[in-house]
C-alpha cells in the first residue's frame, strides 16, 4: 500500500518509546511505500489536498533511524492510508488539519478518523463516561475550584487540551497557592480547565491500556518518580509490566464498541485505580513499552486492522 504519515519532525523523535516509529517499522516490514510530511506542509489546492514531503525509510538504530529521499508534493487522495500521528497540543492548528484530512477520508483511510479525533479530545469525550471517572469539574472560575476542593480536599488541576503531563498540578487541602494557580491558568489558557479529585492509587501507577479497533491489545503501568505527581514516562515515570483487573476489563468493554463505531483504530486509555481518567485518540503511545515487557506486537495488530479496513473499502 501507499502510506502517508503526518507526524512531528522525524529527526526529533525518541525512537526508544515512540509509537509512530513502531508503526513505521511495521509498515516498512510489510513492504508498504511510506511518504512522510509534517502538518505545516498541508495545502488544499482547490479540491486537492496536497502535502510536501519525502519518501521515508526507517531503521531501529539510535542516531541513524531514518533516511529521506525524493522530496515532492503529492495529492494525498492517491494514498491508501494517512496516519494522523502528530502530537498535541490539541489547538486550532490540530483541529484545522482534521478538517482538511476529512476531505479525503474514507476513500483514503485516515487513522484515526479525523472527524472523530476532532470530536473526541482526550479530556472532553471521557466526560461521557462520568460514572467511570473520579469526581471531575470543568471550569474557569476560582469560586468553583474552591468549592470543589472543600468537597474533595486533595485535588488535581490540569489544562483541558494539554498533553504529556504538562501543567498538571496537585493542590493539597492546606496549599495556599490555589488562588494564584487558578489566576495563572486563567491567564495562560483561554478555555476552561479540568479539576479532579486526587486519587492516591496513582502512587501504584497510572495504567495505559491500548485498544485496537475496540479490542484490548495490551497495557503498561506507569509509576511516578519519588516526589512527582505525574506518571508520564518523559517526566521520570517508570514503565512496569502489568495485567488487567476485572474493573479495567469492564471499562474497556464499555468503551470498545464506541471506539470501533467511530473508526478509532488505535486508542490509549488511562486508568488510575478503578477510575478512567483519559481517552487518548490523537496520538496514543505505549506500544513499544508493551512489546518490551513481552506483550503483544501492537504495531502488527494495528496494521492488521488497517489492512482489513482498506481491503473492505476496496471491495
Amino acid at each position: 500500500m501507499k502510506i502517508a504519515c503526518q507526524m512531528d519532525p522525524v529527526d526529533r523523535i525518541d525512537i526508544r518509546g515512540d509509537s509512530t516509529f513502531a508503526l513505521l517499522l511495521e509498515a516498512q516490514s510489510r513492504g508498504h511505500e511510506m511518504f512522510y510530511y509534517t502538518p505545516q506542509s498541508l495545502c488544499l489546492d482547490g479540491a486537492k489536498l496536497m502535502a510536501r514531503g519525502e519518501t521515508l525509510e526507517v531503521e531501529d538504530q539510535i542516531g541513524a533511524h531514518y533516511r529521506v529521499s525524493n522530496p515532492r508534493a503529492i495529492d494525498l487522495s492517491t494514498q491508501d492510508v494517512v496516519l494522523l500521528r502528530q502530537d498535541p497540543p490539541f489547538d486550532m492548528a490540530y483541529i484545522t488539519s482534521t478538517h482538511l484530512l476529512e476531505r479525503i477520508h474514507p476513500k483514503t483511510l485516515v487513522v484515526n478518523d479525523p472527524a472523530h479525533v476532532r470530536n473526541a479530545p482526550e479530556k472532553i469525550w471521557v466526560l461521557d463516561f462520568l460514572d467511570l471517572m473520579p469526581a471531575t469539574m470543568v471550569t474557569r472560575a476560582l469560586a468553583d475550584v474552591i468549592e470543589f476542593r472543600a468537597r474533595y480536599k486533595d485535588i488535581i488541576l490540569k489544562p483541558l487540551y494539554g498533553n504529556g503531563g504538562a501543567s498538571v498540578f496537585r493542590i493539597r487541602p492546606e496549599d495556599t497557592n490555589l488562588g494564584a494557580l487558578v489566576e495563572l491558568f486563567q491567564t495562560v489558557f483561554r478555555e476552561p480547565f479540568m479539576v479532579q479529585e486526587y486519587r492516591a492509587e496513582v502512587r501504584r501507577g497510572d495504567k495505559r491500556i491500548i485498544l485496537v479497533d475496540g479490542e484490548v491489545a495490551g497495557a503498561i503501568n506507569r509509576v511516578p518518580a519519588e516526589g512527582e505527581t505525574r506518571s508520564n514516562l518523559h517526566v521520570g515515570g517508570t514503565a512496569a509490566k502489568t495485567d488487567l483487573t476485572a474493573r479495567e476489563r469492564e471499562i474497556c468493554a464499555r468503551l470498545g464498541p464506541e471506539l470501533k463505531r467511530r473508526g478509532l483504530i488505535f486508542t490509549g486509555i488511562d486508568v488510575i485505580g478503578d477510575y478512567l481518567t483519559e481517552i487518548n485518540v490523537t496520538s496514543p503511545t505505549g506500544i513499544r513499552q508493551v512489546k518490551a515487557f513481552g506483550g503483544n506486537d501492537i504495531a502488527a495488530m494495528i496494521w492488521d486492522a488497517i489492512e482489513a479496513r482498506v481491503k473492505a473499502g476496496r471491495a
